[in-house]
């Protein structure tokens, strides 16, 4: 993926994509890969946007959004928008919501989540395990967990997951 901007946040770095004036991806890289200053008009009011939540988890996103995916993953990705900040759904409790149909849709809502392409707009670090964090990003460890739980306890979302491992 060509980065056009790459932001300081804490415990990771995150990453913007534009093409054909729309943000196509959003992506949590390690904290080891260098900054980028925006390289296009939409990628500068990205990363402005996206330096102002890191300061304020109250602001708002109003970027042109390229949202590829199945019909099922719109509908994940769209309970996911209604979660309000400092709260968190389980994959269960938000697989109820959508009324599963007819397979695992814990396990989907799941995979959902993961392939989510514009995370921190699209906030599915909002959805967690019923006995934890859960994974992030089709990861269950290292950085991006760390990143989750920095994104759920800046939204003051997450007091429980602050002391665990």
């Amino acid at each position: 993926m060509q980065w056009e901007a790459v932001i300081e946040f804490p415990k990771m770095k995150v990453a913007v994509a534009t093409r054909e004036s729309r943000i196509v991806a959003i992506s949590y890289l390690p904290l080891a890969v260098a900054s980028k200053d925006p390289e296009n008009e939409l990628a500068e009011r990205a990363a402005r946007q996206i330096e102002r939540y890191r300061e304020d988890p109250d602001a708002k996103f109003d970027l042109p959004l390229l949202v590829e995916g199945t019909e099922f993953q719109r509908r994940v990705w769209d309970a996911m928008c209604a979660i309000p900040r400092g709260r968190t759904l389980t994959y269960g409790e938000l697989a109820r919501k959508l009324e599963g149909d007819g397979f695992d849709v814990p396990r989907a809502v799941g995979q959902a989540c993961g392939d989510n392409k514009l995370p921190i707009v699209i906030p599915c670090h909002r959805v967690v395990a019923a006995s934890g964090i859960g994974g992030f990003a089709h990861s269950t460890g290292g950085f991006k967990i760390e990143a989750k739980r920095w994104l759920l306890m800046h939204e003051a979302g997450a007091d429980a997951f602050e002391l665990r491992p």
